[in-house]
């Protein structure tokens, strides 16, 4: 049996070579984060050159980020940048470039939200939501992935190749349901999910559509894929509120998105642009 014709489609593959990435350079940024840590391993894994940008990615930091990977070339080389920063980008991408070449791949994965912990007025009501938190949540979550997207987004379109996957969330394809909440308002507390987390996710799609027709014929892919929430020690009384919403009753493990990253990074998904792989475990199908 031989695979049907088509433009580029000819010939058997071996089953697992498509999600190969070998003699790639992926760049992910919040690479040193609890998913940004997932994304570089299973990247570096399929066989790319890989580099963590974060805030402080120094040897150190990326030795205590991937103590089992030092000084093995699947460690993640990290580089310092500042995804609010075009200078800073533009430095980070002249390092990725020295070391490994131009980037194939970029996972935008950096992303800012108010935590639980957070002033009363960031967590309070949406009519008295301070100004200065919606712009600097929106400097990273939508003008991060801009800034990230025209340097090495440029860079890809320049050497004609590339996949960018931009890492959006089911809080901006649907609003927050305030209800899972309610278990704080009853301990006395006037918590609210806040809003722009969700309306800087929400800008993702559109500019992933946008440099998709964009950058097309140049051979760069866009796409994004909208995350639901995963575990990391939640209150209790959170997960049983949050789990019942799920049709597969669980939060995710952050392992569970690495398979959905490495196929858009991937020629698995070479004829795939534009697009949004929603991975929520059901949350946005009731």
């Amino acid at each position: 049996m031989t695979e049907s014709g088509g433009h580029g489609g000819g010939g058997l593959h071996a089953p697992f070579d498509m999600f190969g990435l070998s003699g790639r350079v992926a760049v992910v940024t919040g690479g040193l984060g609890q998913l940004g840590r997932q994304y570089c391993r299973t990247l570096a894994g399929a066989g790319a050159r890989v580099a963590a940008l974060d805030l402080a990615a120094d040897e150190n930091a990326v030795s205590r980020a991937f103590p089992d990977l030092a000084g093995t070339p699947a460690c993640p080389l990290g580089i310092t940048a500042d995804v609010t920063d075009k200078a800073s980008l533009e430095a980070a991408l002249a390092r990725v470039c020295e070391v490994a070449g131009t980037p194939d791949v970029l996972i935008n994965n950096a992303a800012l939200d108010s935590p639980p912990n957070a002033p009363l007025e960031e967590n309070g009501p949406f009519e008295t939501y301070p100004v200065e938190s919606w712009q600097r949540v929106f400097e990273v979550n939508a003008q991060g992935v801009f800034l990230c997207c025209q340097v090495f987004g440029g860079a890809m379109a320049a050497a004609g190749r590339g996949s960018i996957v931009n890492v959006a969330s089911i809080y901006g394809l649907v609003a927050p349901d305030q209800s899972l909440y309610q278990y704080r308002r009853d301990r006395g507390e006037e918590f609210y999910k806040p809003v722009a987390y969700s309306a800087s996710k929400s800008a993702l799609y559109n500019l992933t559509r946008y440099l998709a027709g964009y950058w097309g014929r140049k051979g760069v892919r866009v796409n994004t894929v909208t995350l639901a929430g995963v575990f990391n020690n939640q209150d209790p009384a959170f997960l049983a509120s949050y789990e019942p919403r799920v049709p597969l009753g669980r939060m995710a493990d952050e392992s569970d998105y690495n398979g959905v990253i490495l196929f858009l990074a991937s020629d698995a998904s070479r004829y795939v642009t534009g697009s949004n792989l929603t991975a929520d475990g059901g949350w946005t199908a009731w």
